[in-house]
């Protein structure tokens, strides 16, 4: 697919990530850029045919965009703005006091988005890309290898959705109508694997970083997880069982963090100790 030509002339800069940055058109505000850094072409070709997969399973998300190329040879892709919108994480950090109604209302959509049941030959496995991941990281010996490979694999199979990055700022409202966001690393399988990154956001990330990225203080992120487990999982579970659960599948994440930031992430690992 060929990219359109843009000029960045057209736009400002609102945001920055691991692997790129967000901008906003300067005449339409229904209109985002999403620019990847120098190099990475393939990427958010990949990102834009997957959210046009996902968007054509009936997956409440924004319709995709176009696959876009900046004069200095960044490429992208460009959407059209759900005006009005906020996400569920700067949400709660607004209102604190609704962080019951606004953990409910996510932990709903996730139990919606883990019941659908998807094609497994058009996306790939939760399982095969945390192996790949393994294989690939640095960090890890091989005798650790051994060990998280081990539980990846006697993880359950299921041919259900899977957000791949699971925080509660990848869901947006706006009225009555909710969104997710951000499914470049959508696949399928076991649901934990998904809800591991609700947990770690909410419990095993630091204080600077939840106010910085999710716009709240930690223990109003632990509040809402207290209120999204319950909702999610069932009532009648004892929250500690919950955790005692998901814990190994949170410290999976470490898995794409640290693809992400290249550098071994301790705070996170610690949550594998039952596997290591």
């Amino acid at each position: 697919m060929e990219a359109i030509k843009i000029s960045l002339n057209d736009y400002v800069l609102s945001g920055g990530g691991f692997n790129g940055e967000s901008y906003d058109h300067k005449s339409d505000p229904s209109v985002m850029l999403k620019l990847y850094f120098p190099g990475k072409i393939q990427q958010p070709l990949d990102e834009m045919l997957l959210s046009r997969k996902v968007y054509e399973l009936g997956i409440p998300t924004p319709e995709p965009g176009e696959y876009v190329v900046t004069e200095d040879g960044r490429y992208g892709i460009r959407f059209h703005r759900i005006l009005g919108k906020k996400s569920y994480s700067r949400a709660t950090g607004d209102h604190p006091e609704r962080a019951s109604q606004y953990a409910e209302e996510f932990a709903l959509m996730c139990r919606a988005l883990h019941a659908t049941h998807v094609d497994t030959t058009q996306f790939e496995s939760v399982k095969k890309r945390y192996l790949r991941l393994l294989e690939e990281n640095p960090f890890f010996t091989s005798t650790e290898k051994d060990h998280i490979g081990k539980f990846i694999d006697d993880a359950p199979d299921t041919d259900t959705a899977i957000h791949g990055d699971l925080q509660f700022s990848n869901a947006i409202f706006v009225g009555d109508q909710r969104y997710f966001i951000d499914l470049g690393d959508f696949c399928y399988g076991y649901s934990l694997f998904d809800v591991g990154m609700v947990y770690l956001c909410s419990n095993l990330s630091s204080e600077d970083f939840i106010r910085e990225t999710f716009h709240m203080d930690k223990a109003t992120a632990r509040r809402f997880w207290t209120y999204f487990a319950p909702v999610y999982f069932g009532k009648d579970r004892p929250l500690s069982d919950i955790e005692e659960e998901i814990r190994p599948y949170a410290g999976l994440k470490t898995l794409i963090i640290e693809r992400d930031s290249k550098t071994p992430m301790p705070e996170f690992r610690a949550a594998l100790k039952p596997i290591l």
